[in-house]
């Protein structure tokens, strides 16, 4: 039987999308890449905001087209929506032959067995069964589940539960597994990576997980992202200072600027402390480079909170920023908060934070025109050699177009010199 997966959302979801394809594969049924050819077609959703809902339910139409027209015989739905919305799905949605909840995954071969009558053996997705989808030099290491912080626009502790762990012996077992592969790019995730161990070690051991992490010797590149302001200690700055193979990329989520809005977020840190913590950081690492994100429109934000945060992105010069407008979440606290901002006054406060973006990011690549980059090559057509820098996450940040070279291999590294920039791309020439 052929099994399609089609993963929805964050890398986080793309992790236990690769836990099911690994068990599935590991136990004599064909991953299929063309749902066409699929018998089995599992979709992995995400549940995380209305733009990510809307699109898992048009996914799972267009996916269910394939029971009338393909050869698909079974669909089955899984990830965050299903957790949040499983017996509103099974009304709605008749087309899907079964939902699987987060809290079911211990029993996912067993339910599959169940459903398509093949012996599958192992009931349970495991880390180290992970078929990667993310090519041969880079893998995602997912550190820890779920979120304590109760932010309160946020649903993720209502889906995935409270911030849990792994030990690190489990990880580095991974890790271990992925060095043996040839992996040359390891990125560290959570929903938050700067609490990883509080909850098992009581202290922060992000710093001490990273110093181990670079002792594989085909680890070239370690970076980790989710990094939340107020848990990024000095240990940790010092650690990234000092180990070339991690990555000076700083993703600290900061949401707003202005204390009041920070406030009713629900956010432990205040504006004052996300400054000085920027500040201190380029002091230690001058070439660090920092991603963002930021919500506009939040539930009582006033134009004078909205200019704070305008101006201080206008000084901070982010490399790499994202903005969200506000959407109201079922069950979380900022859903029942009074003075909820207007859409058009949303989109408007978007589109002007977007704009200076757009001009400060085109600032800061020219900022490295003329220097040299090492490149780890991901794509090759006619024309071009397509890779990032550790300047870059994937499918997140931009990416370094080289003139077309023979010597280009994907998975492998090469030096170039930037010689422009295009939107939010590298243009450069092989050394």
């Amino acid at each position: 039987m052929k099994i399609g997966f089609v993963s929805l959302g964050c890398s986080k979801n793309l992790v236990d999308t690769e836990m099911m394809i690994g068990l599935t594969k590991n136990n004599g049924l064909e991953i299929v890449n063309n749902e066409k050819d699929a018998d089995v077609i599992l979709i992995n959703t995400c549940g995380f905001i209305e733009s990510a809902k809307q699109e898992a339910i048009n996914t799972i139409l267009e996916m269910a087209e394939y029971k009338k027209n393909g050869n698909c015989k079974f669909l089955i739905v899984t990830g965050c929506l299903v957790q949040r919305y499983k017996e509103e799905l099974q009304e709605s949605l008749p087309e899907v032959d079964l939902f699987i909840t987060i809290d079911e995954y211990n029993n996912f071969g067993k339910i599959m067995q169940e459903l398509i009558n093949r012996n599958i053996n192992s009931c349970a997705l495991r880390y180290e069964d992970r078929f990667l989808t993310t090519g041969s030099a880079t893998a995602y290491l997912k550190i820890a589940e779920g979120c304590s912080n109760r932010c309160t626009y946020c649903a993720i502790p209502y889906i995935r539960g409270p911030y849990v762990s792994r030990k690190m012996e489990d990880i580095l077992e991974e890790a271990k597994h992925l060095n043996e592969k040839g992996i040359k790019e390891v990125i560290v995730i959570a929903q938050d990576t700067t609490k990883y161990g509080i909850d098992i070690y009581g202290k922060p051991m992000l710093a001490e997980l990273l110093k181990k992490l670079c002792e594989f010797d085909k680890f070239k590149w370690i970076r980790f992202l989710y990094a939340y302001p107020e848990s990024i200690t000095e240990e940790l700055i010092e650690t990234i200072k000092n180990n070339e193979k991690i990555c000076k990329y700083f993703d600290i989520p900061i949401q707003h600027i202005s204390d009041t809005v920070l406030k009713r977020m629900n956010r432990k840190s205040t504006g004052k402390q996300i400054k000085d913590l920027i500040k201190r950081i380029k002091q230690e690492i001058p070439d660090a480079i920092f991603r963002t994100s930021l919500i506009v429109g939040f539930p009582g934000e006033t134009e004078e909170d909205f200019e704070k945060l305008i101006n201080f992105v206008g000084k901070t010069k982010f490399n790499k920023l994202g903005v969200f407008e506000y959407s109201k979440e079922d069950g979380t606290p900022a859903e029942k908060l009074k003075n909820q901002i207007p859409e058009k006054v949303k989109n408007k406060r978007w589109n002007l934070i977007m704009t200076l973006q757009q001009k400060i990011s085109e600032e800061k690549l020219k900022e490295h025109i003329g220097k040299e980059y090492e490149v780890l090559v991901e794509k090759i057509t006619d024309k071009y050699i397509i890779g990032r820098t550790k300047m870059d996450v994937p499918d997140m940040d931009g990416l370094v177009y080289i003139k077309n070279s023979k010597y280009a291999e994907i998975g492998t590294f090469l030096n170039c010199v930037i010689t422009s920039v295009k939107e939010y791309d590298l243009i450069g020439r092989v050394i």
